[in-house]
């Protein structure tokens, strides 16, 4: 990646990290089926109006919708409702950058090479080191649906590189149109009639994830998903939790205990070492030829 992309990149994770603060907060105000159906409309209307067709074969917004859009946020939310505290989950669902690679590998024929192993090993000891500190407080079922939500993300990833949509901001706004019809029958069969009303933080925080993490932030993930392969561009998001608990901290005074920072000098040189590349070293230019006396 160029110096430019790299921090791109790391700037998501940071607009994706404080993300779980702000979707905990919504989770106190709306159930989370309601919740992400509400997120999806909000992103989809009225952008639809003005945005044009996707780009992109039908089936690839569909495609992206389902995983993403219903089965990642669907599961993640219910999740977290659940009982998973919002520095865990934003650990757990990390674990999209292997079912990414996995999938890559998998569907794509992408090659693995040595260094991306090797930093993502790094990587992901800074992730357990993460989860021995945190402890897994939560239930096993939400945990699990947390998982769940991690490989739907991974393929989610795949599917939306093999559509490389031209326009990823236009692209996510379909995606998002298509994501929110399903979500909002699941909560009325599930949930039950949808009570919106709320105080003014429920919906600022409806705001901020339909926006800035959805709009904004998959904009920039499927542009950067366009340039680079999944598997260089997924190991980025293990940056999240690094940048979900430093806001924890920041906002509701979690404290950030040795453990987990030097869980996060593990995270963030494991990435880096995985998405760049080693600089080959010039060669010298060769002598010019002695002309014979």
């Amino acid at each position: 990646m160029t110096p430019r992309h790299l921090a791109l990149a790391v700037g998501l994770a940071a607009v994706w990290g404080f993300n779980f603060v702000v979707m905990q907060v919504g989770l106190e105000h709306f159930p989370p089926l309601l919740y992400a159906g509400v997120r999806f409309a909000m992103a989809a209307f009225p952008a639809l109006l003005f945005a044009g067709r996707p780009g992109v074969a039908w089936r690839w917004v569909a495609g992206v919708a389902a995983t993403i859009g219903v089965g990642q946020f669907g599961l993640l939310l219910v999740g977290m409702r659940a009982g998973m505290p919002a520095g865990l989950t934003s650990l757990v669902l990390q674990m999209q950058a292997l079912f990414t690679v996995v999938f890559a590998v998998r569907l794509l024929g992408e090659r693995l090479t040595a260094r991306r192993v090797l930093g993502l090993t790094v990587a992901f000891g800074g992730l357990a080191l993460v989860a021995v500190d945190f402890g897994l407080s939560g239930p096993l079922g939400a945990f699990l649906l947390c998982v769940a939500a991690a490989a739907a993300w991974g393929l989610g990833n795949v599917v939306q590189r093999r559509a490389a949509p031209p326009d990823s901001l236009r692209f996510m706004v379909w995606v998002s149109a298509f994501s929110a019809p399903p979500l909002l029958l699941l909560s009325l069969v599930l949930e039950g009639p949808p009570v919106l009303t709320s105080p003014v933080e429920g919906w600022l925080s409806l705001l901020y994830v339909a926006f800035v993490s959805t709009l904004g932030g998959f904009g920039v993930w499927g542009w950067l998903l366009r340039r680079y392969d999944a598997s260089t561009v997924a190991p980025y998001t293990l940056l999240v939790p690094v940048f979900g608990m430093s806001s924890a901290a920041l906002v509701t005074g979690e404290p950030l205990s040795w453990p987990k920072l030097l869980a996060a000098a593990l995270i963030v040189s494991g990435v880096l070492y995985a998405g760049t590349r080693p600089r080959r070293p010039s060669l010298p230019e060769p002598a010019p030829a002695r002309r014979p006396s």
